[in-house]
């Protein structure tokens, strides 16, 4: 190209290479280079010429930002009301299980007790199974419910100042019976106050320290929760000395309904972390974790020290 051109297309479309030019203005700015080549005398004309193109250019850049802008912005309004109408869809339908699933589960208690040493051996063993199957199904309905309440809970709880030493009280008071019964020792180290949902961030660090208690090793647990500023957000960590996770399942344990291990070893549904990381993203922060098999993890989570977006604080 030819260098007067290249200097002029540079300065009027930051671009110095034409193939980086949109195709329908490729062919005329190469006949524009033929003819800088040619004639000289032409070069005042041909540069205003080139300067009107890339005026025009700049405007199409320009409306076609704004309109990738506009689409964007309608695009996460629909994904909002999308993922709100699922909310309610999962509140609703398992709010609405309730009654028929304890109706369910009651008659076929009912019916065992009444047919008690009636039944043989193997009709025995189906009964049981039915009664079992109707219990996970009521568990796994309660945390459906639960999950949906996060998303619900938020449009209707106060957003506040929260003392994470005072919910670390609670969180202790709550679990005190597992934690006595694994004789486990809880290190809180100072924790910020934060903008947030108390109910909500309650139960997160409840499930964190709930989950390190639960997947302990042989000897005692040691949990440790600490915390610092991180920029605008506040860092947690909670820390534990138990079974640890393989790599190949930190994406997979955040999932909704996902277990590691079968039933027999561990109870729950797999919904904890599910909870856990639902509420860290309505208080704009991140969930993630490190771990060791066999050493132990440590789970880590921000929270934005200006609290949930679209909140009122009060």
């Amino acid at each position: 190209m030819h260098k007067l051109l290249r200097r002029q297309l540079k300065r009027h479309t930051g671009m110095d290479d034409v193939l980086a030019l949109p195709a329908q203005w490729r062919d005329f700015v190469v006949a524009v280079d033929a003819a800088y080549a040619q004639n000289d005398e032409d070069r005042i004309l041909l540069e205003r010429s080139l300067e009107l193109i890339s005026k025009e250019l700049m405007e199409r850049y320009a409306e076609l930002e704004k309109s990738g802008a506009r689409r964007l912005m309608a695009r996460n309004a629909e994904l909002q009301r999308s993922n709100s109408d699922l909310e309610q869809l999962a509140y609703v339908a398992s709010h609405d299980l309730q009654e028929p699933l304890r109706m369910i589960t009651s008659y076929i208690q009912l019916l065992e007790r009444r047919l008690q040493g009636q039944l043989d051996e193997k009709a025995t063993r189906h009964m049981s199974y039915i009664v079992d199957g109707a219990k996970r199904m009521r568990a796994l309905i309660n945390d459906l419910l639960a999950y949906a309440r996060v998303g619900r809970g938020s449009q209707s709880q106060p957003i506040g100042e929260i003392p994470c030493g005072q919910l670390m009280d609670d969180v202790s008071m709550n679990l005190k019976m597992i934690i006595r019964e694994s004789n486990a020792k809880i290190v809180v180290k100072p924790l910020p106050t934060v903008l947030g949902n108390r109910t909500q961030l309650l139960q997160l660090l409840e499930n964190l320290v709930g989950n390190a208690l639960k997947y302990r090793g042989q000897i005692a647990p040691i949990i440790e929760v600490s915390a610092e500023s991180d920029g605008e957000h506040w860092r947690f960590a909670v820390r534990d000395n138990g079974i640890g996770i393989e790599q190949a399942h930190f994406d997979r344990i955040f999932q909704i309904f996902q277990r590691l291990h079968n039933r027999g070893e561990y109870t729950g549904n797999g919904i904890g972390l599910s909870i856990a990381r639902k509420i860290v993203e309505r208080h704009r922060g991140k969930i993630w974790l490190e771990s060791k098999l066999g050493e132990g993890t440590t789970f880590f989570f921000t929270l934005a020290k200006d609290g949930p977006a679209n909140e009122t604080v009060e």
